[in-house]
């Protein structure tokens, strides 16, 4: 692993970056932790920290299942509903961004870069949060979960928000914030770094990490920097 706080220059220069959305670009995890603890101690459901952090990077579907495994189903449908109230108000107000975002997407901008979103959330739900929070603009594509045949960690969002771009995905940069999306990355065959939130990616990462957006950032000016780099 190349570990965080490494400024080592790239392996190469990427022709497009593909962004996670939820724990990347928006501070979305911690809303809606807060949004389930809080629900979670309205309904007495009795779970705890540890539980929504193992739900990160993981689709509805394969999170609404855990809770019905862990609850009645009367309970884990409470919860989800409580939940989802809660975080639909912070949604609606607008998610705030994660530092260093608005410096890459210039930087991204002045190099000619094109991006994307590759998320797993679906696409109505990404599109409503990224309009709220004011940056939809920024990006030239975006890949909803319900756009693929298989979720994160498989490859197909990856594969899709590359070929939106016109780019192969081995000449793509992913900036990913959770493991399974680091995964999906790698099956894509595109490089990734991850930009932990909530989880750290643990000390046997065989991938690079960056502290924040803002590292991630200098690993790409310092990459095109190398002999007049250019996409």
């Amino acid at each position: 692993m190349i570990a965080a706080g490494t400024n080592a220059p790239l392996p190469f220069a990427p022709r497009a970056v593909l962004f996670d959305m939820d724990g990347l670009i928006l501070d979305s995890e911690r809303a809606l932790l807060a949004c389930w603890r809080q629900a979670n101690d309205e309904l007495d459901a009795g779970l705890d920290d540890a539980f929504w952090l193992s739900m990160v990077g993981i689709h509805d579907a394969a999170c609404h299942a855990m809770l019905h495994a862990r609850l009645s189903a009367a309970l884990a449908d409470a919860l989800i509903g409580r939940a989802n109230a809660l975080y639909e108000q912070r949604v609606a107000a607008g998610l705030p961004l994660k530092t260093g975002l608005t410096a890459l997407l210039d930087w991204l901008d002045a190099q000619g870069l094109p991006r994307a979103i590759a998320t797993s959330t679906r696409r109505a739900r990404a599109e409503a949060k990224l309009r709220a929070a004011g940056v939809r603009g920024r990006f030239h594509a975006l890949v909803g979960g319900d756009e693929v045949a298989q979720p994160k960690p498989a490859p197909d969002v990856y594969l899709r928000a590359a070929d939106a771009l016109g780019v192969a995905p081995q000449d793509c940069l992913v900036l990913e914030d959770s493991l399974p999306g680091v995964r999906a990355a790698l099956a894509a065959g595109a490089l990734p770094v991850q930009v932990p939130d909530l989880v750290a990616p643990g000390p046997a990462a065989a991938h690079r990490v960056a502290r924040d957006l803002g590292e991630a950032l200098t690993l790409l000016r310092s990459t095109f920097a190398i002999a007049g780099a250019r996409p």
